[in-house]
């Protein structure tokens, strides 16, 4: 075996399992399988063009030289980001720990209990902080959490607004410039008019139904809002303000000023730079708003025996139930960021958090003051961590760089500094130093920090915050550590078994893709650091841009969308503007089959389409007839299609090239959705199968991890038509020649995390590829093989194979008293996540093993399926009390000295030999959903307080 190739480490099946393998599924080759499940007309011809692959220690090795033409200055930029202290604990156990970054979203909440607890942490400090009474999992970034804002405000409009249209947002002059861009990207297509002004001018007109303010400004003003909240609540507007949260420490809390929705960004609690991100944004509204929230809400419910057990909340509020109607698209948090920053949160506890804001401010103050005496006026009136200076900026930039240190530069004559949790004394004096060398003058070194405060009495925090156990017991690096592992042993992630989740795509994340994320020249760069700062940053993105191009078949790539739902709205907002450049405004109705994933038809809608669903046929496909009849009918308004390839329903459908045709030919563009694309990588692609643009996964396809339910990245790759409207940033120049504006906070997005794509893509080069997307069509018909006679599988390709992933039909279970919520529980007692429950179809279970798993972990999964099976032929509806009704089960349940149950204790826990070896216990029994929604508590509290 060759140990410097990646591929063979990566894919799990190896050349001793293929003759087994090829002969359960009944055929003589690999080729053989690929032929009868590929549409030989898309068969690409020759290989990608793509660099030789590297081993894992050339891949390293490049990666920190290229890191190398990374400059790390001191960054005093802020604009949202700051420098932070990622404490080594946190970074050990959480962030560079698989038993938290592969763990998938907690839809089976009996076996994420830990991560769930941790959101809770993270969902409590953001409520206590910003005043509010509910918050949620977290968002992308702080401007799309600002966009999320607007279009909640929008939704909760009074009956009489509504009525009169009243579509006016007022948004201050002080918000940040990347939020101000995205606002503006998100305002136009739903029919909102942004207004910017001055808060102090605004006349609170009848027009307006809400605002949004920036606290403290963008340049470190701290603005006392209550005043402007109060009149505009007697004019019926709603306000949303986007907070600093370690200023919220120090300052009133919006929530306190009668704010209602708070943003922001929790980067500055141990999260880093990363050029961009991830980072976990916030969201925090008052209940009363809570069906409109967006994203996740994690609760508090109980199980069947009663005991506490967390879960996602609001489960209705998903876009597969909401679809076009939904408000938002959102269907990824940035789960791992928010468990580090609850993590800090619970590490620092109040007082922590209090010892920083007050160091932080220090700073500050002591420069301001330190600056007033070589006569460099402060001019911020209220400041808790920026001071706003008036001084030659070209002279003052050219000393700072050469000092390695960055400022921002509002404009000629004025300089924001912003400081942060990891500015020291000896930083003070270094930035005095440099203003003292701009005007010709001698300093005396600080020796410590002012303490006297510069921020206005009216808007310093009185009140007290996370007050809970958790926030107080944790401080010492042994208690956060073993705090850190409980929460991690009620959690299976993909170091423990395979996680079968079919659109999902749950492959390996190798540790050497994932090792450069801890690299200080990648961590730590602001994303609007001087572009000379970032050169190795651009390289890659850039190179990675170019890999895209080749896999998608594209000319054009933007990093930005910071999600898959991002990825998709950025796709359909190019081809809308490429409408618009054109003159065919009009062109404003978008195909969409029936089966699409939910998030395509709440895409559509918040890109200001209009939605036709058109009809799939018996056999999952898409019914090309009605689409003919739908593309012609609105031939003179088509826009676009949105299509999935392979289907939704896992089979690659051969008419692809006519239904992609015929929207051409009706004057549409073809949106394809890059679910799928590890079906796709190296045997075909969008280009070829005639779409205009598509979106990628990376958290999928290119291995980003799914760290529990995000972060995830959403890159569109389109063709020469939509390259020119690719999206801008205000900040740093990005984007094509007629540039929509921003999709996202920052101008690459996610920049840090794209490190994992590229080295996946680098380490397994063209032939590693496409062997990745052979030996997931191979490992799915193989299981699909061994489980056909146990469970009907509900589609297939017109040769009977399926393509990466495969549908098994539950339905008819419920003869027996089972749905298929059952066997997602009962999968938890032989140590598995469930796959895909009801999704795309009610009642069944989409299955994709991905290319990562090995031949003895397919085997013990579809083990555990058939063993299933049995006990499903061996149940009656009359059974209240069978196997499958009380699963999971625990290891407190098994270990009572009460066993009332008709079936013994072992076939509970060890219902297969191989489990013993490993067994992974629910922490909770099956928990109550109805209960968590009728009594929605969302953070720390006891429960008794609510009741």
């Amino acid at each position: 075996m060759r140990t410097d190739a990646f591929a063979l480490r990566h894919i799990g099946t190896g050349e001793n399992d293929l003759s087994h393998m090829l002969k359960t599924i009944g055929v003589e080759s690999v080729d053989q399988l690929l032929y009868e499940t590929f549409p030989d007309g898309i068969r690409l011809k020759k290989e990608l063009n793509l660099d030789e692959p590297m081993s894992e220690y050339e891949y390293l090795t490049h990666i920190q030289e290229l890191g190398k033409k990374n400059k790390v200055f001191k960054s005093y930029i802020g604009l949202g980001y700051h420098p932070a202290i990622v404490p080594a604990v946190i970074q050990r156990n959480v962030f560079e720990n698989p038993g938290w970054y592969t763990a998938y979203t907690p839809y089976q909440a009996e076996i994420a209990q830990g991560r769930l607890e941790a959101i809770l942490n993270f969902q409590t400090t953001v409520i206590e902080l910003t005043g509010m009474e509910i918050a949620n999992a977290s968002l992308l970034d702080e401007g799309t959490a600002a966009a999320e804002a607007m279009a909640l405000l929008f939704d909760v409009r009074s009956r009489d607004q509504k009525k009169n249209n009243v579509n006016k947002f007022f948004v201050s002059e002080e918000i940040l410039p990347q939020t101000l861009s995205v606002l503006q990207t998100r305002s136009t297509p739903i029919g909102i008019e942004l207004v910017i002004g001055n808060h102090e001018t605004f006349d609170f007109s009848k027009e307006f139904f809400g605002a949004m303010l920036q606290y403290p400004g963008k340049y470190g003003q701290v603005h006392d809002y209550t005043a402007f909240i109060a009149k505009a609540a007697e004019n019926d507007i709603k306000v949303g303000v986007a907070a600093d949260i370690l200023s919220l420490v120090k300052l009133t809390s919006p929530g306190e000023m009668g704010a209602a929705v708070v943003v922001g960004t929790s980067q500055r609690f141990g999260i880093p730079m990363g050029y961009g991100g991830p980072h976990a944004a916030f969201f925090a509204t008052k209940d009363e708003y809570k069906r409109s929230m967006p994203g996740r809400i994690i609760g508090v419910s109980i199980d069947v025996n009663g005991n506490r057990a967390l879960r996602m909340a609001l489960g209705t509020r998903e876009q597969h139930i909401k679809r076009e109607k939904a408000t938002s698209n959102i269907c990824t948090a940035q789960v791992l960021l928010a468990v580090m920053a609850g993590m800090y949160a619970v590490y620092h506890g109040p007082k922590g958090l209090q010892y920083i804001a007050d160091k932080v401010h220090a700073s500050a103050n002591t420069t301001a003051e330190e600056l007033n005496k070589l006569g460099i006026y402060q001019t911020n009136t209220s400041f808790f961590d920026t001071i706003l200076v008036k001084a030659d900026a070209a002279k003052v930039k050219a000393i700072a760089e050469r000092n390695e240190v960055n400022f921002y530069y509002v404009d000629a004559e004025t300089i924001s500094i912003s400081f942060n949790e990891t500015t020291s004394i000896a930083d003070v004096n270094q930035i005095i130093g440099i203003f003292a060398e701009a005007v010709g003058k001698e300093f005396t070194p600080v020796k410590i920090l002012l303490p006297s405060g510069r921020i206005a009495e009216s808007s310093v925090r009185t009140s007290t915050f996370l007050q809970h156990d958790v926030f107080n017991n944790h401080h010492s690096e042994s208690q956060l550590m073993r705090y850190i592992k409980k929460l991690e042993r009620k959690d299976l992630s993909l170091n423990h078994s395979m996680i079968s989740l079919g659109s999902c795509t749950m492959k390996l994340n190798a540790a050497a893709e994932m090792l450069p994320l801890s690299m200080a020249n990648w961590n730590s760069i602001h994303p609007f650091a001087p572009i000379e700062q970032a050169e190795g940053y651009i390289t890659m993105l850039k190179k990675l841009e170019q890999q895209l191009n080749v896999v998608t078949g594209f000319t054009g790539t933007t990093l930005q969308p910071n999600s898959g739902a991002q990825g998709e709205y950025a796709g359909l907002m190019a081809i809308r503007a490429y409408h618009a450049s054109r003159g065919d405004e009009h062109r404003t109705v978008c195909l969409i089959p029936s089966s699409a994933h939910g998030t395509n038809p709440a895409s559509a809608a918040m890109a200001g389409m209009d939605i036709i669903v058109t009809k799939t046929t018996p056999e999952g496909n898409i019914d090309v007839e009605d689409l003919r009849a739908r593309a012609i009918e609105f031939k003179d308004r088509l826009s676009c299609l949105m299509v999935t390839y392979p289907s939704t329903h896992g089979v690659y459908e051969s008419s692809i090239i006519e239904i992609t045709q015929l929207i051409h030919d009706n004057g549409g563009l073809v949106y394809m959705d890059g679910a799928n694309m590890n079906a796709q990588v190296g045997l075909t692609n969008p280009a070829t199968i005639g779409a205009d643009v598509c979106h990628l996964n990376l958290h999928k396809t290119f291995a980003i991890p799914h760290g529990g339910g995000g972060p995830g990245v959403g890159p569109i790759c389109v063709n020469d038509k939509l390259v020119p409207f690719l999206p801008s940033n205000p900040v740093i120049h990005v984007g094509g020649e007629q540039a929509i504006t921003a999709i996202s906070s920052a101008p690459y997005g996610s920049a840090l995390v794209c490190l994992i794509s590229y080295g996946y893509i680098c380490m397994l080069g063209a032939e590693g590829l496409t062997n990745s997307t052979k030996h997931a069509i191979l490992n799915a018909n193989y299981m699909k093989a061994r489980l056909e006679a146990h469970y009907p599988i509900l589609y297939s390709g017109e040769m009977g194979r399926a393509a990466h992933e495969m549908i098994l039909d539950c339905r008819a279970f419920e003869d027996n008293g089972i749905k298929v919520t059952d066997i997602a529980k009962r999968l938890m007692d032989y140590g598995f996540h469930a796959p895909t429950v009801s999704f795309p179809v009610a009642g069944t279970l989409m299955v994709e093993p991905t290319e990562s798993e090995d031949l003895p972990e397919l085997d013990r999964f579809c083990d555990a399926m058939i063993s299933i099976r049995k006990e499903i032929e061996a149940s009656t509806k009359d059974d209240v009390q069978n196997i499958l009704k009380n699963a999971p089960h625990t290891l407190a349940m098994v270990t009572s000295d009460e066993w009332v149950f008709p079936y013994t204790r072992e076939n509970a826990a060890f219902p297969l030999e191989y489990i013993a070896e490993n067994k992974f216990w629910p922490s909770v029994r099956r928990v109550d959903e109805a209960y968590g929604d009728r009594n929605l508590v969302c953070s720390c509290a006891p429960i008794e307080a609510y009741m």
